[in-house]
């Protein structure tokens, strides 16, 4: 009977080795799988931090008067800048620059206080490419407005053109602003 208890508790024990090298490779393959999900997520994690994407700027600080004219078209630099969530406007060029792939919501107001000649013409660009503008010829304190939904590329660069020989007023009050926010990415 003992020969036959030893060859049962044998029997027993290679079964049981079997099962412990079978989980033995399961908590491997786990630990794989749970290796490659950290990296999905910190992927994941570096997509939504680049998508918190919005900024918000006025032309000038507190200082009034006008911008332009000026013999050539000019880049509108928006130097107040009330948010910046992403760094991706930049006031020293005034340009925006996608850094996510996505559609965006952009917008910019401006704003005429030039009693007699007053004409001013912003234009929001794309890569040197217009997209929408205004244009104000009353000879009275004016403002406009134009915004667009664009999808943009890593890189695109967006901002505001002031046409040549044409102004726009600013002070304190912020009449001039240039926004935008990343709706999604694509």
């Amino acid at each position: 009977m003992v020969l036959s208890e030893h060859g049962a508790m044998k029997e027993r024990l290679g079964s049981v080795e079997a099962k412990l090298l079978t989980m033995v490779s399961q908590v491997e393959e786990l630990g794989r799988v749970n290796q490659a999900q950290e990296q999905q997520l910190t992927a994941l994690k570096e997509v939504l931090e680049r998508s918190r994407v919005a900024f918000s700027a006025a032309l000038r600080t507190f200082v009034h008067g006008n911008t332009g004219p000026f013999e050539q078209d000019s880049i509108m630099k928006y130097e107040m800048v009330f948010s910046n969530s992403g760094n991706c406007y930049n006031p020293a060029t005034g340009s925006f620059t996608a850094m996510v792939r996505g559609m965006y919501y952009l917008r910019y107001t401006m704003y005429n206080n030039n009693i007699g000649n007053s004409n001013s013409i912003l234009s929001l660009m794309k890569n040197n490419k217009l997209l929408v503008s205004t244009w104000d010829t009353a000879q009275q304190h004016d403002s406009a407005s134009n915004a667009v939904v664009v999808q943009l590329e890593v890189g695109d660069s967006v901002y505001v053109k002031l046409w040549a020989r044409r102004i726009v007023y600013d002070d304190g009050n912020h009449y001039n602003t240039f926004s935008g926010f990343l709706l999604f990415t694509l």
